[in-house]
């Protein structure tokens, strides 16, 4: 009798996990197709020579090899990359979560909607029309840097920011300024918000305000979103390379140059797709690398509470 009974709830069961598979399988077999199959074929092209509609040639660790002894721009390119990926962690670890701790602070609901929605708008600005902006406007020679130096009387000093080999890694590491988007304000704003009220109250019956407070309780309490915000700075630091190819295109000579910017031309310049793909291969190393050093070392609020 029993088994009899247990038969319609297994069943039943058995139903419930076949449409939930069946709800995933298709968004599952997307990513693969999209995603997953195309970072596989590069895995594999980045040991063959071949143009789009050509024959493929298999030259095994060549490319690679070539990639780290005989390319003039491998170790030129990844000095750059650390130079922007570290100055992008420090200002995006740092600026805008003091500007959303200064935000949580204000006592006016109405006043910090306000300046959510201040901050938050840049985000709907497309990318391109950022760049287009720092290079035409800014950077220009009748930009707006330049334009203050004559206001001032130091008209001696303006010269072409981005075309100055001096100049033009600091002038594209400054795009952005003063670095407080709304993606990153919005984050910290989010995790200062969730931190339990009782908390708070504890800390202002022990006489911890102000900056102390903010280093000794905020800055912990709010790892996780730390924690987020270093991986995308990071991943983002490594992979980027859309707004160099507007603002100088690597230049001048390779003062600008990333490891993603010798990928892309590589492939759509030069047409050595299996270069690019071997180059594409070792980016994803390094991020894959850097990631899981990340997730080891690097412990969110919550995991530090567990080891407690």
């Amino acid at each position: 009798m029993k088994n009899k009974q247990d038969k319609p709830f297994l069943s039943y069961k058995l139903r419930a996990a076949l449409v939930c598979y069946s709800i995933i399988i298709i968004p599952v077999a997307l990513l693969g197709l999209f995603t997953y199959l195309p970072v596989f074929w590069a895995f594999q092209k980045s040991f063959f020579e071949f143009e789009i509609g050509g024959v493929s040639r298999f030259v095994g660790l060549s490319h690679y090899i070539e990639y780290f002894t005989t390319d003039p721009t491998t170790y030129v390119s990844l000095a750059n990359m650390a130079f922007f990926t570290f100055f992008a962690v420090v200002v995006r670890l740092s600026l805008p979560l003091i500007v959303a701790k200064l935000i949580i602070s204000i006592n006016s609901e109405r006043w910090r909607h306000f300046y959510r929605i201040l901050f938050l708008a840049p985000i709907v600005v497309p990318g391109v029309a950022t760049m287009l902006i720092w290079g035409g406007m800014i950077y220009s020679s009748q930009g707006l840097i330049n334009e203050f130096l004559r206001l001032v009387g130091l008209g001696s000093l303006t010269h072409a920011w981005l075309a100055n080999p001096g100049t033009a890694l600091i002038a594209v590491a400054m795009v952005g300024f003063p670095f407080i988007g709304g993606f990153e304000v919005l984050i910290y704003y989010a995790g200062l918000s969730g931190i339990p009220e009782s908390v708070n109250e504890a800390a202002l019956l022990e006489g911890c305000v102000g900056i102390r407070k903010f280093f000794l309780i905020d800055i912990p309490m709010v790892l996780s979103q730390l924690k987020l915000i270093l991986i995308l700075t990071v991943i983002a630091g490594i992979q980027g390379f859309e707004g160099l190819i507007i603002l100088t295109g690597g230049g001048p000579g390779y003062r600008t140059t990333v490891p993603g910017l010798m990928m892309y031309f590589n492939a759509f310049s030069f047409q050595r797709f299996g270069y690019a793909c071997a180059v594409g291969v070792f980016l994803f190393a390094l991020i894959f690398t850097l990631t899981i050093i990340n997730f080891k070392f690097f412990k969110s609020a919550e995991e530090l509470q567990a080891t407690k």
